[in-house]
């Protein structure tokens, strides 16, 4: 995807037929959401917060204009564009100005901790809108008694797995972004970045203070911690992906085990609750500074 990344490094105009046409594109197949996001983590990275906010915002003028010509709505392409582009530009400019990769994501991560708090603070029965949106989800031909057995237990975890699934998109289009601007001006930086991230032991540690008050208290204190433990597993997912990767490189059959790692992270989902836990440990364990047997 390397020609796509030197089209957008042309010049203004390049960059924003790609972030707009990627944009209005991913209202059709959402995994796209993820390229327009890196067009503008490109831009933001190799040519600073101005360039990039100049991309961003008539880039958004663009999709509000052809969302108003397509749909007849421009309000909602505006609203769409700036969600999907505002957090990437800002973490951007965090992993420019800090150059750690692991303090990007932890700011990606914290954004979407205040995402789920302010929504909280914001609806005064989180719990009971998220099953009016499920329900809605239902098939007419579903056997509704198990649907809403599904849908209560689902509905207290909603606004975790939704803030978790964004926060999941802004990183892969930040790491998108990242790769690209490695590939043109600084090959293999992206990969030496992407194996060193980790956390500090205190976070780890406030991870789990956070379960243990979600275990503990009752209520909606619970329920938040608990969709707050949700992005922080995010964190940790993508710490681990990065500790197991680096082990698994020193082994010889690296180059199959490697690929097995990604494929079975896709394929078996479960799967990121025991890469999560490597990446909670890894602060006292360090395993990427043992020897692999």
């Amino acid at each position: 995807m390397n020609f796509l990344a030197t089209y957008i490094m042309r010049g203004r105009i390049q960059a924003m037929i790609v972030a707009t046409t990627l944009a209005l594109l991913s209202l059709i197949a959402p995994p796209v959401s993820v390229i327009s996001s890196a067009t503008i983590a490109l831009v933001t990275l190799r040519l600073g917060a101005f360039e990039g906010l100049t991309i961003l915002v008539s880039s958004s003028v663009a999709a509000g204009l052809l969302g108003f010509l397509a749909l007849g709505n421009y309000q909602f392409a505006l609203l769409y564009v700036l969600v999907l582009w505002l957090p990437v530009w800002l973490i951007s400019i965090v992993l420019r100005e800090g150059r750690h990769l692991s303090l990007a994501v932890e700011i990606a991560v914290l954004i979407g901790i205040l995402g789920v708090i302010g929504f909280y603070l914001y609806a005064s029965e989180p719990t009971d809108m998220w099953k009016a949106v499920l329900t809605q989800m239902i098939p007419a031909d579903a056997p509704v008694v198990d649907i809403q057995r599904t849908i209560d237990a689902l509905a207290h975890y909603m606004t975790g797995i939704v803030a978790a699934g964004s926060v999941f998109g802004l990183l892969f289009g930040l790491f998108m972004g990242r790769w690209w601007q490695a590939n043109l001006y600084n090959p293999g930086g992206f990969r030496q970045e992407f194996l060193s991230l980790d956390t500090k032991p205190r976070l780890s540690i406030v991870t789990i203070a956070i379960v243990a008050i979600a275990w503990a208290v009752p209520g909606q204190i619970s329920e938040m911690a608990w969709n707050i433990s949700i992005l922080l597993f995010v964190l940790y997912t993508v710490i681990g992906t990065a500790v197991l990767h680096t082990v698994f490189a020193n082994m010889k059959l690296a180059r199959y085990i490697v690929p097995m790692l990604y494929i079975t992270l896709f394929l078996i989902p479960h799967a990121m609750l025991l890469v999560a836990l490597v990446g909670l440990s890894d602060p006292w364990l360090n395993l990427r500074k043992k020897k692999s047997n």
